[in-house]
């Protein structure tokens, strides 16, 4: 089962590349190096939907984190670019999957359904990815120089995180701070698989030197340390890099001599999904040494 497991690795990774493209079923056969007549039922019998299924799913996740993040967006161009010919029916196709219409979603999101829709698929499809070790030599000892941040802390479970973060967006639109002005970063306080839900801390924050007035979306000052860190840059999404995260104070750091120091890791998030693809957007991660 492996080696067939990294056949559809790679067809998962292909679908990816060209969401936007025609569906090319004998191409995506012969990525697998599997008959045709034989690749879709490998397919849904490994990932638990159908090829077209997992591609309109894509599809429609991008549609609707930019419904939910990207407001000055149209919801027809939104539809369009996920492959539907008018907003009727990218709105019916978008109840079907969410319960919501685009523009309900779009003011009002579900996260719940959602995350149930998305969650399970996600997991698998991470475990399908390879392992790969860290490449020792992509990681970078800098000083990291002390950041005034505005802040806002998420405690709760992670399947709550885009509501936070759609928080602090409208904090960030009120303030005229576009991340192409003001670095983003997150503070990753807890590993989400080993703390209880409830408890789960995560900082959303951007480079903020001002005072940050009282305001509803309870965001506040704070500042990330100077200090020396590890930096490696990680692409795809941000819940693929635990193998690699895990590599780094596994392997790295053991062999490395160093320590870390008082502060969580952090990112820097350089590119954005759905701004870009998702296996195109970038990341810093810090490690905090002594």
């Amino acid at each position: 089962m492996p080696g067939w497991s990294c056949r559809i690795a790679r067809v998962i990774a292909e679908i990816d590349r060209t969401l936007d493209g025609p569906l090319d079923l004998a191409g995506l056969a012969g990525t697998a190096a599997c008959s045709r007549f034989h690749f879709q039922r490998l397919f849904s019998a490994i990932m638990g939907v159908s090829v077209g299924e997992y591609r309109r799913l894509m599809l429609l996740r991008r549609a609707g984190q930019r419904l939910a993040f990207r407001d000055k967006v149209s919801v027809t161009e939104i539809g369009f670019d996920a492959g539907y010919e008018n907003a009727e029916s990218f709105s019916r196709a978008f109840r079907r999957a969410f319960g919501q219409s685009p523009s309900g979603f779009r003011s009002n999101p579900d996260w719940a359904v959602w995350h149930r829709t998305y969650d399970p698929l996600l997991e698998l499809k991470g475990t399908l990815m390879p392992d790969t070790d860290l490449d020792f030599a992509t990681i970078r000892l800098v000083e990291f120089p002390e950041t005034a941040v505005a802040v806002l802390e998420h405690v709760g479970p992670p399947a709550h995180v885009p509501a936070s973060v759609q928080r602090f967006i409208a904090w960030r639109k009120t303030h005229g701070m576009p991340p192409s002005r003001s670095a983003t970063y997150n503070i990753l306080h807890d590993d989400p698989k080993s703390k209880p839900p409830e408890d789960y801390r995560l900082d959303i924050c951007c480079a903020f030197s001002g005072v940050v007035a009282e305001n509803g979306e309870g965001v506040a000052a704070g500042t990330i340390p100077a200090g020396r860190c590890a930096v490696f840059r990680h692409k795809g999404p941000l819940e693929f890099a635990e193998k690699t995260i895990r590599s780094l104070y596994r392997d790295w750091l053991p062999q490395s001599g160093e320590e870390p120091r008082d502060f969580p890791l952090f990112i820097q998030r350089l590119s954005f999904f759905p701004d870009v693809a998702e296996h195109e957007a970038e990341t810093d991660i810090f490690l905090p040494l002594k």
